[in-house]
C-alpha cells in the first residue's frame, strides 16, 4: 500500500509539474498562431487540452469523487473543437483555467483519503470498472502527449 501512495503522490506532483511546462512551453510561442504540430497552432493545442481537461478527464475525477459509479459519454474532440474553437480567445486565459483546473483537481486529490483512487465509473465505450486513479493517469498522459510534440515543434 504505501507503494501505491507513493505512486499517487508522485504522479500528482507529475500532473502539476506537467501543467507548469506545457504553461510555460505555449507562452514561448512568438507567434501561437502559426503551425505548430500536426496542422494545429499552439493556440488550438492549448485550447485542446485546456477544453478536454475541463469537459473530459476533469470532469471525470470530479464525478467520480462525488458520484457512486457514474457513466461517461464518449467524447469526440474534433467535433468539439470545430464548434467550440475560439481563434480571438487569449492564450494567457486559456493556460489560467487550465493551470487552475489542474491545481483544483490535484488539490481535491491530495487531500481526499487514499479510497477515493479505487471509486469506480463506467464508460458507454470502454465498459466499466472504470477507476478514478485510471483518469488522472489519462489526463495526466493527455498532457504529456501535447508537452512533448509543442516541445518537438520547437527545436524544428
Amino acid at each position: 500500500m504505501k507503494e501505491l501512495m507513493e505512486y499517487r503522490e508522485k504522479m500528482l506532483a507529475r500532473l502539476r509539474e506537467s501543467a507548469a511546462e506545457f504553461c510555460e512551453t505555449c507562452r514561448s510561442f512568438q507567434d501561437p498562431h502559426a503551425n505548430a504540430e500536426g496542422g494545429w497552432t499552439a493556440h488550438q493545442i492549448a485550447f485542446h487540452v485546456r477544453d478536454i481537461e475541463r469537459e473530459v478527464y476533469g470532469m471525470r475525477i470530479r464525478r467520480a469523487l462525488i458520484e457512486e459509479n457514474p457513466l461517461f459519454k464518449n467524447f469526440d474532440p474534433d467535433a468539439w473543437m470545430a464548434a467550440h474553437y475560439n481563434r480571438d480567445e487569449p492564450m494567457q486565459k486559456i493556460l489560467d483555467e487550465f493551470w487552475e483546473g489542474i491545481r483544483t483537481i490535484a488539490d481535491q486529490l491530495r487531500e481526499s483519503p487514499q479510497e477515493v483512487w479505487s471509486r469506480m465509473s463506467r464508460h458507454e465505450a470502454l465498459g466499466g470498472e472504470l477507476t478514478l486513479q485510471l483518469w488522472v493517469e489519462r489526463s495526466l498522459a493527455h498532457v504529456e502527449e501535447h508537452l512533448t510534440a509543442l516541445q518537438k515543434a520547437q527545436k524544428q
